[in-house]
């Protein structure tokens, strides 16, 4: 029985290789001189600091646009608040969003089953499995998917015949 596996996974290699670009850029530019501007990376969370939030904000619009050059979507960005730390200094922390949650799993389970494509849709962990019988059942819930969900950067792989 053919099926496929709906996810969402960031490519963490260019995730890495954008936050260098973006530390490399912030050390060396003259409106950053003699700041702590700066992003590091554990997990699948990123922290921003810098010495004020304007800089904040000067660091997020590089790493926005070194993500977008590298080909990684901004929509696995999931903001957090910008926190004050000592003196004038701001630390936010982003968090690189990774698997489906409970509620967006529940959702493409249910616009699978509403819309009367001969498949079955499972939520098999942090993914949505999806079965049918026919290889175009299997795409037309492909399409769907795409079509409802476009909020987050799904990713579909996982194909067995």
């Amino acid at each position: 029985m053919p099926t496929f596996d709906v996810t969402l996974e960031a490519n963490l290699v260019e995730v890495r290789n954008a936050l260098d670009q973006v530390n490399r850029e912030v050390s060396t530019r003259f409106d950053f001189k003699g700041s702590d501007a700066r992003v590091e990376h554990k997990d699948h969370e990123l922290t921003v600091f810098a010495d004020d939030d304007f800089k904040l904000g000067q660091v997020r619009d590089v790493l926005l646009a070194k993500f977008a050059k590298r080909g990684v979507d901004v929509r696995f960005l999931d903001y957090g608040d910008p926190q004050k730390m000592g003196g004038d200094k701001m630390k936010q922390v982003i968090t690189v969003r990774h698997g489906l949650s409970g509620d967006v799993a529940k959702r493409v389970v249910k616009m699978v089953k509403d819309s009367k494509i001969k498949v079955q849709a499972s939520i098999q962990g942090d993914a949505v499995r999806i079965s049918g019988t026919k290889r175009d059942d299997l795409q037309a819930a492909i399409a769907l998917v795409k079509e409802q969900v476009t909020d987050l950067p799904l990713t579909f792989g996982n194909f067995r015949d």
